[in-house]
């Protein structure tokens, strides 16, 4: 009898996977992992991670399945905590949940769960995984959950063939409403539990406040650029090569202070990210203003109005070599291959058609449209139909 690990978070999701599983046989057993201690940054006086796990063990109790809680709040600050702040004050923005996936939940945890005599580890992620034969080896495939408003293969863009090779998504053929309809007909407690919000696992925190306690706040200025601005409006110079274009694509706009107007002040550059258009309390413009740049050097904030500014609107991106990660090794490129993709920059935004060129200085992914706020930091996730092949840093 094949044994699987099934993180129980306290949701509607993972209660099902375990059920799911058990139905098909497995021995399984449930572990809540508890990745946050300190309680001066939540915001109520509610424990949210207390009322989790305890919502995982009634449901572990009810499925006649063992439970335990394992304490991972060290590696989660070292892995995931100290890495925002770092990014954050070098004006990146970091996607929290893309790391907690790539190194708790299916490092730090599956190393726990493998240890304790599992075949596998299971999730509560809307997402599936096939198998292919390719010259006589197993390749593992993420494919997109059958949910297409819940599909959270982008979270998981990280993951290796190894880690793959042990996980499973049980919950990956059924649709949200499906998946709560089960957790309501076996008198799960968390049949009706609202969706998590907030970090992965640290429950209820408001990131700009998470963020002051270690980022100093430190006031500047706001500043408006005008979409008339002539860096806009420079002619497209020849280029020599197709790095050169790719270069001129995804090149950054450096602008400064005199290019615009100063229309307010802030508190902190490094609490800002690209295509923001709350927090700056900036009224009296035609079109909400949409922050296009943030130079944590210099502690500004650049703005335009409205979505379709020229400063936030780009066609290419690039990843560097050594932050290019590809699921499939298989369908790796190789020096000035290309390959036609769908690609996406953030959780929940629809596929994009473009093409993945690889150059000697890493991948340029080149857009069929124009897309909003590119941003460093983020990944970008490149698929065949709905299988997740590929992902990167943004650089």
């Amino acid at each position: 009898m094949k044994r699987v690990i099934v993180g129980l978070s306290g949701g509607v999701d993972s209660s099902v996977a375990a059920y799911l599983l058990k139905e098909q046989g497995y021995e399984v057993i449930g572990l809540f992992m508890k990745n946050w201690h300190d309680d001066s940054v939540t915001i109520s006086d509610e424990c949210p991670w207390l009322d989790d796990s305890n919502d995982a063990m009634l449901v572990a109790d009810k499925l006649g399945i063992p439970f335990q809680t394992v304490d991972l709040s060290e590696q989660y600050k070292e892995r995931i905590v100290d890495y925002m702040f770092d990014e954050y004050q070098k004006g990146r923005t970091p996607n929290p949940d893309v790391l907690c996936n790539r190194e708790i939940k299916f490092d730090v945890f599956m190393k726990i769960a493998l240890d304790l005599g599992a075949d596998f580890v299971a999730t509560g992620h809307y997402c599936r995984k096939g198998v292919l034969q390719k010259d006589g080896k197993e390749i593992y495939q993420l494919l997109a959950g059958v949910d297409t408003n819940k599909d959270q293969s982008y979270f998981l863009c990280q993951l290796s063939q190894e880690q793959l090779s042990k996980a499973l998504f049980p919950i990956g053929e059924l649709t949200k409403p499906e998946v709560r309809k089960i957790a309501a007909e076996q008198d799960l407690i968390t049949a009706d539990k609202k969706d998590s919000q907030g970090l992965c696992f640290i429950g209820k925190v408001r990131l700009p406040e998470f963020l002051q306690q270690k980022l100093q706040p430190k006031e500047g200025v706001i500043v408006e650029i005008s979409a008339e601005q002539h860096i806009y409006n420079q002619t497209t110079p020849d280029f020599t090569s197709e790095k050169d274009k790719f270069d001129y694509l995804t090149r950054k706009i450096d602008y400064n202070i005199s290019d615009g107007k100063i229309v307010g002040k802030h508190q902190g550059a490094h609490y800002f990210t690209k295509g923001q258009r709350k927090g700056l309390a900036v009224g009296g413009t035609v079109e909400p203003l949409f922050v296009i740049e943030t130079d944590v050097e210099e502690n500004v904030i650049y703005t335009g109005q409205g979505k379709e500014h020229p400063g936030l609107l780009k066609s290419a991106l690039f990843v560097n070599n050594d932050e290019v990660h590809w699921i499939r090794e298989d369908l790796k490129l190789g020096l000035d291959q290309t390959m036609e993709v769908k690609a996406r920059i953030r959780y929940r935004q629809p596929l994009q058609n473009a093409t993945l060129h690889q150059l000697e200085n890493g991948l340029y992914v080149i857009f069929e449209e124009l897309q909003s706020a590119i941003t460093e930091g983020q990944f970008v996730a490149w698929y065949h139909d709905d299988e997740l092949v590929g992902s990167g840093v943004i650089s």
